[in-house]
């Protein structure tokens, strides 16, 4: 091509991302609607812009969904991938499954054989990875449970390419060498036994673990330390294409195999610096592939046989989404949730496209289908981003309006002290720490109770602590402390691994509302933690016990012995807890644990008790040892004497 006409195209594709962009916001539609019809707008059938070319520029712009997939792996830790197994193979299987089935049948009362009927119900049954991500994310769903079961949907559907790839041959009459997709890349595997293949199919992805996990963070840390950005961005492409690459080569998926890439380094330290650097490719990228969408739909096609084209999209729409919402509905999900579920998965995928040309090599049905096939999952997917504005809008008109999210407002003051959350233990603490003089930058992510403590004539500032920016602004930087006081444990332990991240010379207090989330925060590697739960109990022993009688220096030292012990009895139990994986072991050596708080406390009572014993005080030596039979549940060891 030459240098002319490239810089021609980009000018023409750049043009066209940003129109889109526009285009979506004016009609409130979202970014990838946009793509779609700008797509269409420069695309054969519309102004004509675009020439062969674009079948080039559409598989580079595919790298954009890989990349896509890696960053959505770097925000699943390991453990929250497991977490999501019941979801991904469950669920996941069980839509495949049934929309193949439900499709498949419709396709053989049309008079089709039941090959073809299965293979259109598999090529089907799949959905737009990128599309129904991309829209969920500028919606707002991403996060939601709508928006994490359709992710967990389209997961299984990538990872299920994979077989689909190796049965569609079998379905029709061509030879398995003819297998389209992938087959040139794995021409170096033919002469290898099928077992072998396998096995350098699992040593790839071990590689790819292997060095995600170990090699690449020793890239990191030395790049780190040359404080040279640009390097970095060029190592976490690397990766990223070499993944992609390795992937293609023996024939997987190469987004599946960057989402595995991106779960193993989703716990590494550099996570936010590679999401911050490769999301702007992306962007670019996965707007190059919703144009490629948009301009590969045969509005001619359409136009010869809009009955059957139009017909079928809203037949593949209907009834995938009937099936989904039903899936979802037997979950236990509300209307809701079930709707928009529905409505993201309805439609067809990217991959339905790989899939009809491997069928179609393969002779499991003729051209003419495939054509009518192409052009309907292209016109489904053109719907998706509809669909999905149509489900929330639905939804949100059938409940209570909410407050709009309101911008930040948050200062740097300079002050020693942030402390996040200024509910009812966050505001005792900021109001001990002013009444001494000392400054406070309170931060508060409740709209409500910002405005409430600013009536009062509270300074308070809105603002989501759990963002780094967002400390940073606050003044982390000149600040000795921050006090964590709310009541959200998985936004206190973000804000602590940013904290040690990026402000590591904070000292960090945190404010734990039960006994198990101050597990978590050992296992975190923090150590002033303070837990509400305790403080109350324990001032209320220790009135309850002034009310029975005795001694308020007695029942202070009571309550002061208990904290002692229990804080140790914590910690132990935290790293046993940690230890041990069986839930019996763990319950044992935390019933252990507590038998061990009782005989400390009654040798610490005690030992007190002959203190006051030596001192001559018979009055408080009988008083210890009232304090010793309430421990020792009723009995006193020296009660004989």
């Amino acid at each position: 091509m030459p240098l002319e006409q490239a810089f021609q195209y980009a000018f023409i594709y750049l043009g066209a991302i940003v129109a889109a962009v526009l285009l979506g916001k004016k009609l409130g539609l979202g970014a990838v609607l946009g793509y779609l019809i700008a797509g269409a707008a420069i695309g054969p059938w519309g102004f004509g812009w675009l020439g062969q070319e674009r079948e080039q520029v559409a598989h580079f712009a595919e790298f954009g969904v890989v990349m896509m997939l890696f960053l959505i792996g770097l925000e699943l830790e390991p453990a929250m991938l497991w977490r999501m197994r019941r979801a991904v193979f469950g669920q996941g299987a069980l839509q495949i499954v049934l929309c193949s089935v439900a499709i498949g049948g419709l396709v053989m009362l049309a008079g089709f054989d039941w090959k073809s009927a299965l293979a259109l119900g598999m090529i089907l049954s799949m959905s737009s990875t990128a599309i129904v991500l991309q829209t969920l994310e500028e919606r707002g769903l991403r996060r939601t449970a709508a928006g994490q079961d359709s992710f967990a949907v389209l997961l299984f559907q990538d990872i299920a390419a994979i077989p689909m790839m190796v049965v569609l041959p079998f379905l029709g009459s061509g030879a398995l060498a003819n297998a389209g997709h992938g087959s040139s890349s794995k021409a170096w595997m033919a002469e290898f036994p099928s077992w072998a293949q396998g096995l350098v199919t699992i040593g790839a992805v071990v590689l790819v673990v292997g060095v995600s996990r170990v090699v690449m963070r020793r890239v990191f840390v030395a790049i780190a330390k040359t404080h040279q950005r640009d390097a970095f961005t060029g190592a976490a492409l690397l990766l990223v294409i070499g993944v992609a690459l390795l992937m293609t080569k023996v024939g997987l998926s190469p987004a599946l195999g960057a989402f595995v890439a991106g779960v193993v380094l989703a716990n590494n330290e550099y996570r936010h610096e590679l999401e911050s650097d490769l999301d702007p490719f992306k962007g670019i990228l996965l707007g190059l592939f919703f144009l490629g969408v948009g301009a590969a739909i045969d509005f001619g096609y359409v136009s010869q046989k809009p009955g059957l084209v139009v017909g079928g999209a809203v037949a593949l729409v209907a009834v995938k989404g009937l099936v989904l919402y039903g899936i979802s509905w037997v979950r236990g999900a509300k209307c809701g949730p079930a709707l928009i579920f529905s409505s993201a998965l309805a439609a067809g995928g990217e991959f339905a496209f790989v899939l009809i040309t491997l069928a179609s090599s393969s002779h499991v049905f003729g051209d003419e289908v495939s054509r009518a096939a192409v052009a309907i999952v292209a016109l489904s997917m053109a719907t998706t981003p509809l669909l999905i504005v149509a489900a929330q809008k639905f939804t949100d008109r059938h409940q209570k309006p909410g407050k709009p999210e309101r911008e930040p407002d948050v200062v740097d003051e300079g002050h020693p002290v942030i402390i996040c959350g200024f509910g009812r233990f966050g505001h005792a603490v900021g109001r001990l720490v002013r009444f001494r003089g000392f400054g406070c930058t309170v931060l508060d992510h409740d709209s409500d109770q910002v405005e409430l403590l600013r009536n009062l004539g509270i300074a308070v500032f809105y603002g989501d602590a759990s963002r780094p920016e967002m400390l940073a602004v606050a003044g982390a930087a000149r600040a000795k402390l921050i006090v964590v006081a709310l009541r959200d444990s998985a936004v206190t332990l973000k804000i602590v691994k940013n904290v040690r991240k990026h402000h590591p010379h904070l000292k960090i207090y945190l404010r734990a509302h039960s006994r198990v989330e101050a597990y978590d925060y050992l296992d975190a590697g923090e150590e002033l933690i303070y837990r509400e739960t305790l403080d109350t109990s324990l001032r209320m022993g220790v009135d309850i016990l002034e009310h029975l009688g005795v001694a308020p220096h007695l029942a202070d030292q009571t309550a002061r012995l208990y904290r002692e012990r229990d804080e140790v009895m914590l910690r132990t139990i935290a790293k046993s807890r940690n230890a041990e994986k069986d839930s019996a072991k763990r319950l044992n050596a935390a019933r252990e644990a507590v038998h061990t708080l009782d005989a400390l406390m009654r040798a610490d009572l005690e030992r007190e008790a002959e203190e006051e014993a030596a001192k001559g005080d018979p009055d408080a030596f009988y008083q210890s040892l009232d304090n010793l039979r309430v421990a020792t549940g009723g009995v006193s060891p020296t009660s004989d004497s």
